[in-house]
């Protein structure tokens, strides 16, 4: 089928822009969670020291990323090919609201220490004198990680739904998210 400014014309595929931000930032999101788990299991090691300095940077790219396709998929609502269950529909509402809360609320946690952020060399925000804003510290401490893992639980699960339906010989699922066509 062909595709016009990036909106698919077939059904049950997701255009190009859609694929393209849901893979590109799968990549990404792998890279935060290696970066995560180095941290968390390999403190001070070279792999920690070579990842951990980018987790920040990378999860504002993520940030932007989602503002993107959360627009793009809102514009073009219409074109997109409709859920396969109510299931469906409420793990993909909850993977967006968290990929939108959890860089949010580190953001919080940044600001509330009083420390500059800088992401891949662009100022992000200013450091503070003075107080630190502990409710947003707070925040940040209990809840970035915590939702953090509990997204990559329904990351998984989510790959775990299109194995289980492509095992199940429905391979339309994943077929929206790669772009090929049925054979005829």
């Amino acid at each position: 089928m062909k595709e016009i400014s990036g909106v698919s014309e077939h059904p049950y595929r997701y255009d190009s822009v859609s694929r393209g931000l849901h893979w590109l930032m799968a990549l990404m999101f792998a890279w935060i969670y290696c970066s995560a788990a180095a941290h968390y299991l390999l403190s001070d090691s070279v792999l920690d020291k070579t990842l951990w300095p980018y987790h920040k940077p990378v999860g504002l790219l993520l940030l932007g990323l989602f503002a993107l396709r959360a627009s793009w998929s809102l514009l073009n609502r219409q074109h997109r090919p409709p859920s396969m269950n109510v299931a469906a529909s409420v793990g993909h509402g909850t993977l967006y609201g968290l990929m939108l809360l959890i860089p949010l609320i580190g953001l919080l946690r940044q600001y509330g220490s009083g420390r500059a952020f800088s992401a891949f060399g662009v100022p992000v925000m200013d450091g503070f004198e003075g107080e630190k804003i502990q409710w947003m510290i707070d925040l940040g401490s209990n809840f970035h990680s915590l939702l953090g893992w509990t997204m990559l639980v329904l990351i998984v699960g989510h790959i775990g739904a299109v194995v289980l339906h492509h095992r199940q010989g429905n391979s339309q699922v994943l077929r929206r998210m790669t772009g090929r066509t049925h054979k005829v």
